[in-house]
Order: C-alpha cells, then structure tokens, then sequence
C-alpha cells in the first residue's frame, strides 16, 4: 500500500473500483474508469505501477463475471479459449513493453480509443442486437477472430489496458456475427486470459502494488457480480445503452481533464 495515500482517497479508489467492475461486466471498458482515477489518486507512482495494479484489480471483477457468464449464458467456451490462448500471449508481449510507457501519454491514447468506439457504435446501431445467425461459424471467421481479438487485442491490454473488453465485445459481434450479450459473455473469459498474461509479467517486473490491488479487487469482483447478472437479464439493448453512455461521460471527463482543466 503507498505510504502516502489517504482514506478519504482509499475510500474514492474503491468506489471507482466498485463501479469499473459493473461497467466492465456489462460491457467492458472498466479500467477507462479505474485506470484514470488510479492516475489521479496516486500522482506521484510511475505509470508502470498503476498499469500494473490496475490489471491486479481488473482480474478479479473479470474473474467472477466470466464464471456467471458462463453459468448463465450460451457461449462456445472452447472457441473463446482459442482466442484467449492467443490473447493471453499478445498481453505478455505488451506487458513487456509497458515499463516504457509515461503518464502523460496515457490520456490522449485513452482518449482516441473512446472516440473510435462511440463513432462505430453510434454509426451503427443495429450492431450487436439481432440474435446470432445459427449453424457453426466458418474456420476463416475463427482464425481472424484469434488474429484480432487475440493477439491485437491482447497485445493491447498488456500494454495499456482501459477498453479492452469494449474493443473484444465489438471484434467478436463482427467477426463472429455474435449478439451483444454473447459477445460480452465470450469477451470476459477472452480478458481473463489477457489479464492472467498482462499480470504475470507485470508480477516478474514487480510493479504490482500488492495490497492496494487486494483491496481495490474486493470491490472490483462485487461489481463484476452484478454487472453480470444484469446485462444477462436485460439483454443486447441495455448492453448497448451502456456502452454509449459510458464511453460519452469518459470521453467528455478526459476531454475536459487534458484541456478544460485548470
């Protein structure tokens, strides 16, 4: 735990955590919440140490929303651990860059990448809402799925994190012709695998804040419960409906952090 950091920030920290966890349940994206909010709360920590810490809090929340997804939910659990096999190597790959990473370059990367994902889901927005087509999905469909989803993406979370779940949600529903709530179900155990990669070399280059990330988990893992259930009750539309307001209130927060700020 930093020696520096206070209750009054714990106590924000948890709640960011709480919330990142329901978000990244529903449609992935927690850490545009959590990672930012880990950036401000502790400003004076390298950028490595918060990635790192970040992805040891994601893992449980992701964790316990996969398990409920595949309780619950129909998803090709031996087709989502193909592309998570892949992704879990992509992730170790950009974990190992990311001790190169500065602070400063995290918000406008994050920023682009918001923008990206509202313009495609605005531009479309049948995307992700009718049922899956029926009958097995073509080889070629699978093998650039594990290419896209995998290892780009994979390479993605390790090296920065925040939206990975949102860009695995997207990538299946096109690739593989998934609904929404199938897509968010497929990508959780997709970004369990990520996470595993991305924690292991962070764990090796020892730039986890242990008991900061301990704590910050308890809260994560409660969101990601409730996260799931709902977006399993209530379907693609409510699905997509988060996604937009999500990505539209940390767009506009990271927007007015870079320039409006005083």
């Amino acid at each position: 735990m930093p020696a520096d950091i206070s209750l009054f920030t714990l106590t924000l920290l948890a709640l960011a955590a709480l919330a990142a966890g329901w978000i990244d349940a529903v449609v992935g994206g927690g850490g545009l919440l959590l990672l930012p909010a880990l950036l401000v709360g502790l400003p004076h920590t390298p950028a490595a140490y918060v990635l790192a810490t970040n992805k040891s809090t994601a893992i449980v929340g992701t964790t316990a929303a996969a398990v409920t997804y595949v309780r619950k939910a129909p998803i090709d659990v031996r087709t989502a651990l193909r592309i998570g096999l892949a992704a879990m190597a992509g992730s170790l790959g950009g974990a190992f860059f990311a001790a190169g990473i500065n602070s400063a370059v995290l918000r406008p990367l994050i920023m682009a990448v918001l923008l990206a994902v509202l313009v495609f889901v605005l531009l479309r927005p049948a995307f992700g809402t009718a049922p899956a087509p029926s009958g097995p999905v073509s080889a070629r469909r699978v093998l650039a799925a594990v290419l896209v989803a995998g290892l780009g993406i994979g390479f993605y979370d390790g090296l920065i994190g925040p939206g990975t779940g949102a860009f695995l949600i997207l990538a299946l529903a096109a690739l593989l012709h998934m609904d929404l709530v199938t897509a968010s179900a497929t990508a959780k155990v997709i970004n369990v695998c990520t996470n595993i990669g991305a924690l292991t070399m962070f764990s090796l280059q020892g730039t986890v804040l242990w008991q900061l990330g301990a704590v910050l988990a308890l809260f994560n893992f409660a969101g990601g419960m409730v996260g799931a259930r709902m977006a399993l009750k209530r379907g693609a539309g409510f699905v997509r409906g988060v996604l937009v307001v999500v990505v539209v209130a940390l767009l506009c927060k990271l927007v007015y952090d870079q320039w409006l700020a005083g």
